[in-house]
């Protein structure tokens, strides 16, 4: 999805998030590949968990636990290169 520039974060599962001021949305981007979305997320949650120490903490306790989220794409099967049934490996 266009819009949110994303940061790389390397905090716990976290590798990157960007934040939309004018939908006040929330993308984080996890180290299984998933793409979660919060919305409503206010410009001050996003700069706290920029600023933290421990950006997978404060998103642990701030955010995952007090948003509700939108997976906007999922993690690829364990094991399996999602390319292999394109090109008919098994």
């Amino acid at each position: 999805m266009a819009g949110i520039e994303m940061r790389k974060i390397n905090s716990g599962k976290l590798t990157s998030a960007g934040y939309d001021a004018r939908t006040r949305t929330l993308r984080v981007q996890l180290s299984d590949g998933s793409t979660l979305e919060y919305i409503g997320v206010g410009e001050q949650v996003w700069q706290r968990l920029c600023v933290s120490t421990s950006p997978w903490s404060y998103y642990r306790d701030n955010i995952e636990e007090e948003f509700t989220a939108r997976r906007i794409s999922a993690a690829p099967p364990a094991g399996k290169n999602p390319l292999d049934e394109l090109f008919g490996e098994t």
